[in-house]
């Protein structure tokens, strides 16, 4: 497997949507979600986590594989929706993004 994302360089992509009236924010590379009351909440609460575990992986070593984890494809359908301005997915995309790895690097 050839992986995109290292320690110091690489990009997470984000999705936000909202389900049944809650908003949630998903991290696809890393598997990471957070929900919460608004679309500005999941993005804060999504940002922190991000930063924790880049930084952690940093820290300690990891393997990159956990930066290049297997995305869902579910979130990996809202990320193209998103992406694309679709509204077959049944979901409201609130907003779709990535991050620098090397912006969020200790």
């Amino acid at each position: 497997m050839v992986f995109k994302n290292t320690l110091r360089s690489g990009r997470v992509r984000n999705v936000i949507f909202q389900e049944r009236g809650t908003f949630y924010g998903a991290a696809l590379e890393f598997n990471i979600v957070e929900r919460g009351d608004s679309p500005q909440e999941v993005m804060l609460l999504l940002d922190d986590a991000i930063k924790g575990y880049v930084e952690s992986a940093q820290k300690n070593k990891l393997s990159i594989s956990v930066l290049n984890q297997l995305v869902d494809p579910e979130y990996e359908a809202l990320w193209c929706a998103g992406q694309d301005g679709s509204k077959k997915i049944g979901r409201r995309v609130y907003s779709t993004s990535s991050q620098s790895i090397a912006a969020l690097a200790a």
